[in-house]
């Protein structure tokens, strides 16, 4: 019997059909998926590539706003910034503000809600704390603002918003604060023994280098310039090794930090001398520079001339006050004043070596008499009535007479042991013109003389043209003598804000003296202590005194000095002394990239 077979070529082709369509079918699937995840990818990137463009366009809207802020703040202090809130928040990226046509052109800005706006807002009120590690030691006033804006690209493919916000502090800080504060080069160079136990700050270069080693300058906090600090050949001497001191700071010093500076403008052809000089007239007292002078800040004005002496006597807004009380004498003989009504006042004159044995025509005040009349004179009470919680404790004084090449007009001051307390408010004497203090100052406690021990005292600041200390032991009828008269020991509890003769080179000749010879010397204190609980801040160069500084045994002798930085200036259940400068410097802080229109996002430390 015969039986059909099948061709086993057919069978095998139709397999190999069917294994084909299969491998085609899965590799269609296969590239249809990697052309879906690619085009996923591309589509992710690109999104990605525009967040980050939008990102960078909010961050430039923020940084635009951050720095006015920055610059109002410097220039004008905290009121311009509040002043200034809606200009702010109109002020985005615009061509007509000279911005980067880029971002103008290409990126719609907003403030989380409205086109056309940038979140500005207070989001802290005004507090009082210390600041961060890089300003450790100091405590500020400061209100914080955040500053937010919302970017899109203006022809936006994948509708991508970039948000940034940034926290911004305005921070004021009292200058005296600081253990010494200077605005320019700022020169230990052969200096005395020192230890300083509070901030040190130059608005310009450190010069260090005391003894024959690095032991005998002693920095305990943070030493920081905005310039350079090195140990220099200076004062005739060669240069010390580096870095000329011990310094127990952490960090011990930073070199190159941004200046501080005070809110008084910009475009002022004046030095920093016109806190203390007497304002022009016509100068509006609210002025950026017109809000810092001490003239106007003071409640006490005494102005003397060659024939008369007025004061003026204001209320607790000093020169915004509309009708202060004024108090006119035309005979300035010692007698008629004091039977008038100011005996604190008389006029007298002696030698300073310093100044080319110029006669110094000196307006001299005797601070225990001043703080009785103010607390009994009727014109004053007028201003300040018992239980109103106010107190004058700024006293301005010009001594405006005639001056010539022989002659110095001055201030004095005297038997100012026991300072006015002003319920614990203090008192500073400002004067345009050199202030010399004559014996103790604010040492209401006598077991405390020649100590630290501040307890007891109340604010005090002195600020002048430059500053000259007379022990108790001076005489005037001496003052003229080739050899200076012996000094005896002295305390003086006070900040100092005074000027300076500069270094103009490296000699003996050129030297300033440094910063141990800030406060000037006249007398022979060998074997005599000079106690100095204080803050020196040295922001200008002198105008009045201005003869240079010359080495020991020509016109003093230097004594023992014990200069520490009074920690009572940096404690913040006291009061700093009225009047203080503010330094003014912005910190950021709070760096964040929000989700798009939130304004309250908390950063996560």
């Amino acid at each position: 019997m015969k039986t059909k077979q099948t061709s086993p070529g057919r069978s095998t082709a139709g397999y190999a059909l069917l294994l084909v369509m299969g491998m085609t079918s899965v590799s269609i699937i296969i590239l249809a998926a990697t052309m879906s995840r690619n085009a996923t990818v591309s589509r992710l990137n690109g999104r990605n590539k525009e967040y980050i463009l939008c990102q960078n366009a909010a961050e430039a809207a923020v940084e635009k706003i951050v720095a006015r802020i920055r610059y109002d703040f410097v220039t004008g202090g905290p009121v311009q910034v509040t002043n200034n809130l809606a200009l702010y928040r109109t002020d985005v990226p615009s061509v007509a503000a000279g911005d980067d046509p880029y971002f103008v052109n290409n990126f719609q800005f907003s403030d989380g809600t409205t086109v056309g706006k940038t979140y500005v807002q207070c989001i802290s009120n005004t507090v009082f704390g210390p600041l961060p590690s890089q300003y450790s030691g100091l405590y500020s006033s400061y209100p914080v603002y955040r500053v937010l804006s919302n970017a899109k690209l203006i022809n936006s493919q994948y509708q991508a918003i970039g948000a940034v916000q940034e926290d911004l502090t305005l921070n004021n800080v009292a200058v005296f604060q600081f253990a010494i504060f200077y605005s320019g080069l700022l020169e230990f160079s052969t200096c005395a023994p020192f230890t300083l136990n509070g901030r040190v700050h130059s608005n310009g270069s450190i010069y260090t280098g005391a003894g024959g080693d690095n032991t005998t300058l002693i920095f305990n906090s943070t030493v920081t310039c905005s310039g350079t600090l090195s140990c220099p050949a200076n004062n005739g001497h060669a240069a010390w090794t580096f870095p000329g001191g011990t310094f127990n700071g952490s960090p011990g010093y930073v070199q190159g930090v941004p200046t501080t500076s005070l809110p008084i403008g910009t475009n002022i052809a004046v030095s920093l001398h016109a806190l203390i000089d007497q304002p022009p007239t016509g100068e509006d007292v609210n002025s950026s520079l017109g809000k810092q002078r001490l003239f106007n800040e003071a409640n006490i004005v005494l102005l003397v001339s060659n024939t008369t002496a007025q004061v003026i006597i204001r209320d607790s807004t000093a020169a915004n006050d509309a009708s202060p009380k004024l108090l006119t004498y035309t005979n300035l003989s010692s007698s008629y004043l004091a039977t008038n009504g100011l005996p604190w006042l008389v006029t007298n004159s002696f030698t300073d070596r310093r100044e080319n044995s110029k006669a110094v025509s000196a307006v001299q005040i005797d601070i225990g008499s001043f703080s009785k009349w103010l607390a009994t004179n009727s014109s004053v009470s007028a201003k300040y009535p018992s239980g109103s919680g106010t107190y004058p404790d700024i006293f301005y004084v010009a001594n405006n007479k005639s001056s010539t090449a022989s002659t110095l007009p001055a201030v004095r001051l005297m038997n100012g042991a026991v300072a006015p307390t002003n319920n614990g408010c203090g008192l500073t004497v400002a004067t345009c013109n050199p202030i010399y203090v004559w014996g103790n100052y604010n040492c209401p406690d006598s077991s405390a003389l020649g100590t630290t021990d501040t307890s007891k005292t109340v604010p005090c600041a002195i600020m002048s043209d430059a500053l000259t200390i007379l022990s108790s032991n001076w005489k005037d009828t001496n003052s003229s003598n080739t050899t200076p008269g012996d000094a005896s020991d002295c305390t003086v509890n006070s900040a100092f804000l005074t000027g300076t003769v500069p270094s103009t080179g490296t000699t003996t000749t050129t030297f300033s003296g440094g910063v141990h010879n800030l406060p000037r010397l006249l007398e022979d204190w060998t074997g005599n202590t000079l106690t100095l609980n204080t803050s020196i801040v040295n922001m200008f160069n002198s105008q009045m005194a201005t003869n240079k500084f010359v080495n020991p045994s020509t016109y003093y002798s230097p004594p023992t000095r014990k200069f520490s930085f009074d920690l009572n200036f940096v404690n913040p259940s006291k009061n700093p002394p009225p009047g203080s400068p503010n330094l003014t410097f912005t910190l950021r802080s709070g760096w964040a990239s929000p989700p798009p229109g939130v304004v309250n996002y908390t950063v996560t430390p």
